[in-house]
């Protein structure tokens, strides 16, 4: 496929382009701050962009937002973020914007070769990938008046892997179960965090942020 690369730390970018070469993919452009970052990904329409979330110029959030405007802009751009440490908020802010396509993950997570290059794959074909890291922190903040605590075992189970950006059919080879069964989970998720049918939302993405906030 083809990548842009977009992380100010050199030696983190440039090992990046050279596994990513190796594994067959071009790297048509290697950046290192958000506006290079917009500028690159219209000139070279690439498959995936790969942007960390704090980036010159303010070295805040300016990776993040700039994902933001190339799934606005570009939506045909998958747009796989990285960060330093889990935070809720950016990935909230990022599966909100779009279905599909897109991931979050911890940056430790690149060192584990084939999982990160699987994430990229399955961003590129359309998917969203949540690093487990997070979903686990984030699960664990959980309260005990949070609807999420009303989810059984199982149900629990398939919400984690939705958020991870599994399909309904991975879920059901991943858990043994049919895909009837991981449907009647999924339905039985949105009733019990209220989420209720309608053509404005998708409440797979809607249930995923409530998973997130929780």
């Amino acid at each position: 496929m083809r990548l842009i690369l977009a992380d100010d730390a050199v030696l983190l970018r440039e090992g990046l382009a050279v596994l990513l070469r190796e594994a067959g993919h071009e790297v048509v452009a290697a950046v290192g701050d958000a506006p290079s970052l917009i500028e690159a990904v219209d000139a070279h329409r690439p498959d995936v962009a790969v942007v960390d979330v704090r980036m010159p110029p303010d070295h805040t959030d300016d990776g993040l937002r700039a994902a933001l405007r190339i799934r606005e802009d570009r939506p045909g751009v998958g747009v796989l973020v990285l960060s330093q440490y889990v935070d809720k908020t950016y990935a909230a802010q990022l599966l909100s914007s779009e279905t599909g396509g897109l991931g979050y993950l911890l940056k430790d997570r690149v060192s584990e070769v084939a999982e990160f290059l699987e994430s990229l794959e399955r961003v590129r074909a359309g998917g969203t990938v949540i690093d487990p890291e997070v979903v686990r922190q984030l699960l664990a903040r959980t309260t005990h008046t949070d609807p999420l605590r009303t989810l059984t075992g199982r149900e629990s189970e398939v919400l984690r892997r939705l958020a991870q950006g599994y399909t309904n059919a991975a879920i059901a080879s991943g858990m043994h179960v049919s895909l009837s069964t991981v449907e009647k989970h999924i339905n039985a998720i949105f009733d019990k965090l209220d989420l209720p049918a309608t053509p404005a939302y998708s409440r797979r993405v809607l249930a995923i942020l409530r998973y997130l906030d929780g």
